[in-house]
């Protein structure tokens, strides 16, 4: 049965897989949202300076590799120290957190966070660099930091965004494989499913920026109803395209996957071309998520407001980290759209867990692409996978109990 965006994202499969939206108006149709309300929910404070009494000055900040992982330590006056682990993309972006960014911070009060973000874009004419090497860098400083204000609050990273509401994620499974035939495919699909207890998953169309082209002859088409014949009706799917279309054709991809009833098509078209991403969420009745390559506070106000997205996808690395996200997760709402973060290598699903563990609106299932049964053992209690969920870290600032693990044998980088 094929339905419409208004039907689906007002039945009970609508709301069941986008959970947490204003009823009232249908997802992605509410209209008239003015710049100036979306500048306003942009403008409000994130961090919660109230649980610290004085400031919390930085005296270091250092990154560091232990063979596996890029880390960043930092460490106030006081003797407090945070640490967060990057993405892979720290080893070879190294030169412009050390340079550019790490510089920058160093004698700030942490509590200034906030403003900080926007500073530390001016310093050295760090905005002329804007986009993922960027931002990338500056979450990775922003994560440590508010890790080393958890551990001096003694609250998890959630509390100092926002409150904590959920302490259980679902999640789907997201396969990143283009290789694959589309029988092999729904094959390791169906398996993920079988050992996990997941109850949704994310498989790939198209081949990735191909300019139309699949990633073999023949697959995108067979893929998609042979997923929704195997995997079944009570499996939620989503489509990722990784900027794979023109218009034209994402939109007879859409048609495919809005036969199947699927719960979004990702990045359809060039993750730059904004007004081609408007003219297939116009053309589909399915909901379109965007956002996963966007560094801008400002074309993700342009989406909103114009309707170009209806599942807003920011990644917590590449966007510049909790704050940023959480500005646009705002904006997201005055929309009455919902905020499902993308992640990236290292323990982005951790990070995505406290970001999905405080905002109200996070839809129902986020991404999980990484493997919780080694690196959640660096958690007490150890993150655990459980019937389509994972557990949020209850430790202060970003939870990591089994830090030393992380700090063996690392030696820094210069």
């Amino acid at each position: 049965m094929k339905i419409n965006r208004r039907h689906f994202l007002t039945s009970a499969i609508g709301v069941g897989l986008l959970s947490g939206v204003n009823r009232c108006q249908p997802i992605g149709e509410k209209v008239g949202i003015s710049v100036e309300e979306l500048d306003r929910a942009v403008a409000q404070p994130v961090l919660k300076t109230n649980y610290f009494s004085s400031p919390v000055n930085i005296e270091s900040i250092e990154l560091l590799y232990n063979g596996r992982d890029y880390l960043v330590r930092s460490r106030s006056t006081d003797g407090a120290v945070g640490i967060a682990v990057t993405n892979t993309r720290a080893g070879y972006l190294y030169p412009i957190l050390n340079q550019l960014v790490i510089p920058f911070f160093l004698g700030k009060d942490a509590r200034n966070l906030d403003s900080l973000l926007f500073e530390v874009y001016r310093y050295r004419s760090n905005y002329k660099l804007s986009g993922l090497a960027l931002w990338c860098c500056v979450a990775w400083v922003e994560f440590s930091l508010l890790d080393l204000l958890g551990k001096i609050a003694k609250k998890p990273v959630g509390e100092l965004i926002g409150n904590v509401i959920r302490r259980e994620i679902p999640v789907y499974i997201a396969s990143g494989r283009r290789d694959t035939t589309s029988e092999e495919e729904v094959e390791l699909l169906k398996k993920s499913i079988e050992e996990t207890g997941v109850k949704a998953v994310k498989f790939k169309v198209g081949g990735r920026m191909s300019n139309n082209a699949d990633a073999m002859p023949g697959r995108t088409e067979k893929l998609i109803p042979l997923a929704r014949k195997v995997l079944g009706d009570d499996i939620a799917i989503h489509a990722d395209s990784n900027s794979s279309y023109d218009p034209p054709k994402a939109i007879e991809v859409g048609r495919m996957l809005e036969d199947i009833n699927t719960v979004f098509f990702e990045e359809p078209c060039l993750f730059d071309h904004l007004e081609d991403t408007k003219k297939v969420a116009d053309a589909l009745t399915i909901p379109i998520a965007w956002g996963e390559q966007e560094t801008s506070i400002r074309r993700f106000r342009w989406m909103i407001q114009n309707n170009g997205v209806q599942v807003v996808q920011p990644d917590l690395h590449y966007n510049g980290g909790f704050i940023r996200t959480r500005r646009i997760e705002r904006m997201a709402a005055v929309a009455g759209l919902p905020t499902t973060l993308h992640i990236s290598g290292g323990l982005g699903y951790v990070d995505m867990l406290h970001f999905a563990s405080c905002t109200p609106d996070i839809g129902k299932y986020q991404e999980y692409k990484e493997n919780v049964t080694e690196t959640g053992k660096l958690y007490e209690p150890p993150l655990r996978l459980k019937d389509g969920a994972i557990n949020v870290p209850s430790g202060p600032g970003l939870g990591i109990t089994h830090i030393n693990e992380l700090l063996r044998n690392a030696k820094k980088i210069v």
